[in-house]
């Protein structure tokens, strides 16, 4: 019997590892994009963010989300008022008034979060397969609100929507698949 219990103790486990996302840096993710394309999903969010770390405990932790997230991006978590430096398209982004006496509450404002358009948190960022920006999108997101900004953008249906007429024909015609 207790052989067993500890079977599914590690099965369970391994289940669950395997239903987390695989974060990486933004420098990892353009390495592995220039490898091997693949679109890049970034997650800019802040320490003091509690929409932030809702996204982490309802939505990131979704095995569904985790698993689509995993299949069709190179997925990134950026702090986006932390001082990491990033090359992205031959520019190096820094934050130079970061203090890390701070560190835990406001801090001033990354300059990528500010490249790519960051203005409120959490923002998700789709990058293309080139590392060009696609979209932002603001605020908390539940599984299925945030299944459909992964299909629209992880896929290439984004590209054939071209009217705000055609994105809210898709928005009413949508029907989520993931699990709550």
């Amino acid at each position: 019997m207790k052989k067993i219990t500890i079977l599914l103790l590690l099965f369970s486990v391994s289940l669950a590892s395997a239903q987390e996302i695989k974060w990486m840096t933004m420098e990892d993710a353009l390495a592995a994009q220039a490898k091997n394309p693949k679109k890049i999903f970034v997650d800019m969010y802040t320490v003091w963010c509690g929409p932030c770390k809702m996204l982490d405990k309802n939505t990131f932790s979704n095995p569904d989300v985790a698993n689509f997230i995993n299949k069709n991006f190179y997925a990134v978590k950026f702090n986006a008022e932390g001082n990491a430096k990033i090359n992205y398209k031959g520019k190096l982004y820094a934050n130079p008034s970061y203090d890390p006496a701070k560190a835990t509450r406001r801090n001033s404002a990354h300059q990528f979060s500010r490249y790519l358009g960051v203005t409120a948190y959490p923002t998700v960022i789709f990058l293309d397969e080139n590392g060009n920006l696609i979209n932002r999108v603001k605020g908390y997101r539940t599984p299925q609100q945030m299944e459909l900004f992964l299909k629209l953008f992880g896929t290439d249906l984004w590209k054939q929507i071209t009217t705000q007429e055609a994105y809210q024909e898709y928005v009413d015609n949508f029907k989520p698949e993931f699990k709550g």
